[in-house]
């Protein structure tokens, strides 16, 4: 398109800038396209070229197959291993809760006996002191 087929109109000016309209004239008959109405004819390929171009195809479908099988295999494996280690540690926290509990009864337990033989010693000493004879304890003075 030639500069002669285009006309510039100023419309108004802004403080953001400037409006323009482009006029172009009509299309002659005359004038040449500067592209090809139709595609660029692609060269017959023989039999052995095309079945050259289906294998590397094949090559390149079963290469991409293999690699995202290989990521999915990958990630399967990343994820046994997460479980597995949510199950060790579900496991060592059970062990950890079951020896605390363990702990804390038997010092429960050893507490409470403690407790019960005091009562014991005491009640004993004071069956003793109570069974003594009054009489004894004049006489000792």
């Amino acid at each position: 398109m030639a500069s002669s087929d285009i006309q510039v109109k100023e419309l108004e000016k802004r403080a953001s800038g400037q409006a323009f309209e482009l006029i172009l004239s009509p299309r002659s008959k005359e004038s040449v396209p500067e592209f090809p109405l139709s595609p660029p004819k692609k060269k017959d390929l023989s039999l052995e070229e095309i079945q050259k171009k289906l294998e590397a195809a094949e090559e390149r479908r079963k290469s991409h197959e293999a690699e995202v099988l290989k990521q999915l295999a990958e990630k399967r494996e990343h994820e046994k291993e997460v479980l597995q280690k949510a199950i060790e540690e579900n496991n060592n926290f059970s062990k950890m809760a079951e020896e605390k509990l363990k702990t804390t009864l038997l010092l429960y337990l050893t507490d409470d006996i403690y407790c019960f033989l005091q009562d014991k010693h005491i009640e004993e000493v004071r069956k003793n002191k109570e069974s003594k004879d009054p009489a004894d304890e004049t006489e000792a003075d």
